[in-house]
């Protein structure tokens, strides 16, 4: 299907975009690397008066250090994030989690800004964005504003932004020497998760010091697994206690029901596949 006629602006700063998205209004959509808009245009299932395509602005690209943390461009691809050295210092989770986001075409052309704003409950980046203690930097009309992601993420396929707001970069706060891993269950390869957990974790000494859980797709936003790291944190990094606590991943957590599963299978999902991220991330 063709997608319904709409005007095309192709800004090459920040500024100019975000001038561009108010002067367009709120029938506008911006384009990304286009891997969830482009579909709903063709289906017709969006209609908007002008795309505003942001490939050509060079500021929303790339990751690099400040302070104590890393401050990733909204445009970067998933490509880019998996290979990154910083990243793989200093975030190891995100690196996990992109490394199973859809297919490597996908990954060549989807953005980790577009994934963090288009917000679907089962996509395999806003949990470990989450979990590692995020924030989101948007661009407005009234300048910039942090968005921490505990209230960035609302509902299904809402965010905090508000809509003449731009998403130009994430800062995610350093997490060097912790160990992290990302556990997704899904029917096909490249689907779209059923339940996943991103689990990073540091240690000392043998006893787990601090643990970060997120779980995708347990409601209609990511959420932690706030009992489970408390169940871990103090405790000998074993495997009796990884599992004890694993029982406590789906306390909490309101999983939709669909023709892949129930409420009571997601749950089960969860405690199951958090034992598993988090042994995998300690043996990683």
């Amino acid at each position: 299907m063709i997608p319904a006629p709409f005007d095309y602006v192709a800004p090459s700063s920040v500024d100019e975009a975000v001038r561009a998205l108010a002067e367009a209004g709120e029938d506008a959509k911006v384009l990304a690397g286009g891997q969830s808009l482009l579909p709903v245009l063709r289906m017709r299932l969006a209609a908007p008066t002008t795309l505003i395509d942001l490939n050509r602005v060079p500021e929303l690209r790339g990751v690099r250090e400040d302070g104590d943390s890393l401050v990733i461009g909204s445009m970067t691809t998933h490509y880019d994030v998996q290979r990154d050295p910083l990243i793989a210092e200093h975030a190891a989770l995100l690196a996990r989690a992109t490394d199973t986001v859809a297919d490597p075409q996908v990954r060549h052309r989807g953005t980790f800004g577009g994934s963090i704003a288009h917000a679907d409950p089962a996509g395999d980046l806003p949990a470990p964005a989450l979990a590692m203690d995020a924030e989101m930097v948007v661009a407005g009309m009234d300048g910039r504003r942090t968005i921490p992601a505990t209230e960035f993420f609302q509902d299904f396929f809402t965010t905090a932004m508000r809509p003449e707001e731009l998403l130009v970069e994430i800062r995610v706060p350093k997490h060097t020497g912790w160990h992290a891993h990302y556990e997704k269950f899904n029917r096909v390869a490249q689907a779209w998760s059923m339940v996943a957990v991103a689990a990073t974790v540091r240690t000392e000494g043998g006893t787990i010091a601090e643990a970060k859980i997120g779980l995708t797709n347990m409601s209609s936003v990511p959420v932690r697994a706030s009992a489970v790291e408390q169940a871990l944190v103090g405790q000998p990094a074993t495997e009796e206690t990884i599992r004890a606590a694993a029982q406590h991943a789906a306390e909490g957590t309101n999983p939709t029901v669909d023709g892949n599963a129930d409420v009571e299978y997601r749950q089960q999902l969860a405690r199951v596949l958090t034992g598993r991220a988090i042994s995998s991330a300690m043996a990683g």
